[in-house]
């Protein structure tokens, strides 16, 4: 798998199924400037962890940059020519735009918008979740709707969909066209 700059990518999978692996991977094999916007919140001891254990996992040379709802802002700025930039991952800035009361829909368009504005490569990482339980509450089925909403979105505006499955990508478009067979 190559990436090419100004072509951006969705990484979709289920909890620890090793998409973010992946994003980082494919980032550092394009010899790009990195860049890694953060959209987790530290809001406990084991979120925490799992951000500390992301951050060692990518080890030096990595620019960090928080943006729990500010993806947009932070494409802008820098996305440039010559960088590749992971955003891990568009679940959690879909829980905390949720969290925040912000317009869904307008975010998500302003989210494709700033993809093709993007001149470096963009690799978004998001969760899987609608392949699980119907969830028991309204909230929770509002999200899993939303979710599965923001990926189409974001799979029909990216030139690749790759779906990791227990550490295994599988690609589900490739030069802006469904793989079939």
């Amino acid at each position: 798998m190559n990436i090419k700059e100004g072509r951006p990518w969705l990484i979709i999978g289920g909890a620890r199924s090793g998409k973010s692996a992946l994003g980082e991977r494919l980032a550092v094999a394009s010899g790009l400037s990195l860049h890694y916007v953060a959209t987790a919140l530290p809001g406990d001891e084991e979120m925490a962890a799992r951000i500390a254990a992301h951050r060692a996992r990518r080890g030096a040379g990595w620019t960090t940059h928080g943006a729990a709802t500010g993806i947009c802002g932070t494409l802008d700025n820098h996305g440039g020519a010559g960088t590749v930039m992971v955003i891990d991952c568009l679940t959690l800035w879909l829980s905390n735009l949720m969290e925040a009361g912000c317009d869904l829909e307008t975010e998500t368009g302003m989210l494709v918008e700033a993809l093709g504005r993007a001149q470096g490569v963009v690799i978004l990482i998001s969760g899987e979740v609608g392949g699980g339980i119907v969830p028991g509450n309204a909230l929770g089925r509002a999200f899993r709707d939303a979710h599965g909403l923001l990926n189409q979105r974001i799979a029909l505006a990216a030139d690749t969909v790759v779906l990791v499955t227990a550490g295994l990508p599988q690609v589900l478009k490739s030069n802006g066209r469904p793989v079939h067979g």
